[in-house]
């Protein structure tokens, strides 16, 4: 448990501990599962459930486990609005400087998700609905959150998530993966090589120490989005997503 607030509120501090171990523990737990994970005293644990489950953030299934409830995907919504609002300016930037659309998306439920993009200017760009869900293997700013993770992790998302193959060079098992993100680490970007669209290129990168997984990527078309083009785009993403990191670390 993360160290106690100077004047908090102990309750709160205490909700906010299991809402975590529930995250944690890929969003469903049994009552001695989290029994074992805090010091809290069962009874504690039992009470501060009962009200969240009356108050729509948790839901306790048929088989007695608790999950998240559906009440915190509007929290999440909001928070994704309010991060993908401080990334633009970034993601702006990018654009003007490159050329090529810039896009921001998070880890959520073992997907990623678009919160934010700022569009080229040309009448062949790539696009990308703010709001939209995609696996995390077959897309730049998924491979890049995953090189963050540790490969057990990577392996759980992968097999709850599935690995469609959405173009023929999609990657579309999970060693190929590993040996890609082995690479992204090395290299500190990475590169959806016409993985989620034929004729799409993009290159990402993480953006450091952020609260949630995140990445940030620029792409376009093969034709533009090239070796030179890379050369260009590698050093103002990484500037870009460490000026994120650093608005994020003293909001």
């Amino acid at each position: 448990m993360a160290e106690k607030a100077p004047g908090g509120v102990q309750s709160v501090e205490r909700v906010f501990e299991l809402l975590e171990l529930i995250t944690d523990a890929g969003g469903e737990v049994t009552l001695s599962e989290l029994s074992s994970s805090t010091e809290l005293p069962l009874p504690t644990i039992h009470r501060l459930l009962r009200t969240l489950v009356t108050l729509g953030y948790i839901r306790q299934l048929p088989n007695r486990r608790y999950a998240l409830g559906p009440r915190l995907i509007r929290l999440g919504e909001g928070a994704n609005q309010q991060l993908g609002a401080l990334a633009r300016p970034q993601l702006k930037s990018l654009v003007d400087r490159l050329g090529e659309t810039a896009n921001m998306a998070v880890l959520d439920s073992d997907m990623v998700i678009y919160v934010a993009q700022v569009p080229s200017l040309h009448s062949m760009r790539m696009f990308t609905e703010v709001g939209r869900r995609a696996h995390t293997h077959a897309t730049g700013v998924g491979k890049a959150i995953l090189a963050q993770l540790d490969d057990e992790t990577v392996r759980g998302i992968v097999q709850r998530s599935g690995m469609p193959v959405a173009t023929p060079k999609s990657i579309g098992d999970i060693e190929s993966l590993l040996q890609d993100l082995k690479l992204i680490r090395e290299r500190g970007y990475s590169i959806d090589e016409e993985e989620q669209e034929i004729g799409v290129r993009c290159f990402a990168m993480a953006v450091p120490n952020s609260p949630t997984p995140a990445a940030i990527s620029v792409s376009g078309p093969v034709s533009r989005v090239d070796q030179s083009f890379a050369e260009r785009a590698v050093p103002l993403l990484r500037e870009a997503a460490q000026t994120i990191s650093d608005e994020l670390n003293h909001s």
